[in-house]
């Protein structure tokens, strides 16, 4: 069954590829999203169900989505779980996508994205990506650009290391002071 696929960086249960670690990996481990072409010849049982034998783009979008066992599953280990990608906003995100329209959701996603390739381009270290993936998903876009801004202004002539640490201690910061959890959760 074929299907047009608007949103490729927008997973079929509601995850953003675009603040996934994979999607911002270089070389050929890196994922396009999970409705591109090699995703979609992976294994995803949602991707089985949604794209290919339901032709549609997002669970919720299916007939089924208030009693399908799948994704409720999926989404109630999401608020006590992570995998390598953060699940902390599935909720979150899936409510605002459906009130707001997906078109919205990836707007506000594109806007993350973008502040977190300014994280990865001017703060990573090599060992931060997963950290700022986290902090990408989880703070507001208002407090990603302040501490962004922040940052900047405390880190003027520091090596990659030290501007590292002045990002991690804003982000950190503003993180106890709104009881977020910068870590994946196991």
């Amino acid at each position: 069954m074929a299907v047009d696929i608007r949103y490729p960086e927008i997973g079929i249960c509601g995850l953003s590829c675009r603040l996934c670690p994979h999607y911002h990996t270089e070389g050929e481990s890196r994922c396009g999203g999970c409705k591109t072409e090699s995703r979609i010849c992976a294994g995803c049982p949602f991707i089985t169900c949604a794209l290919k034998k339901k032709g549609i783009e997002f669970c919720w979008d299916c007939e089924e989505s208030g009693t399908c066992e799948k994704w409720m599953n999926h989404r109630e280990a999401g608020k006590m779980v992570d995998s390598f990608k953060c699940y902390q906003k599935l909720e979150d995100d899936i409510a605002f996508s459906q009130k707001n329209g997906v078109e919205e959701f990836e707007k506000a996603q594109k806007i993350r994205e973008h502040l977190l390739k300014e994280m990865l381009g001017e703060f990573n270290e090599g060992r931060s990506k997963s950290y700022y993936c986290i902090a990408a998903t989880v703070l507001e876009i208002e407090e990603l650009e302040d501490a962004l801004t922040k940052a900047r202004k405390g880190s003027g002539g520091l090596d990659i290391k030290a501007k590292s640490r002045v990002l991690h201690s804003v982000l950190d910061e503003i993180a106890e002071r709104k009881n977020y959890l910068l870590k994946l959760r196991k």
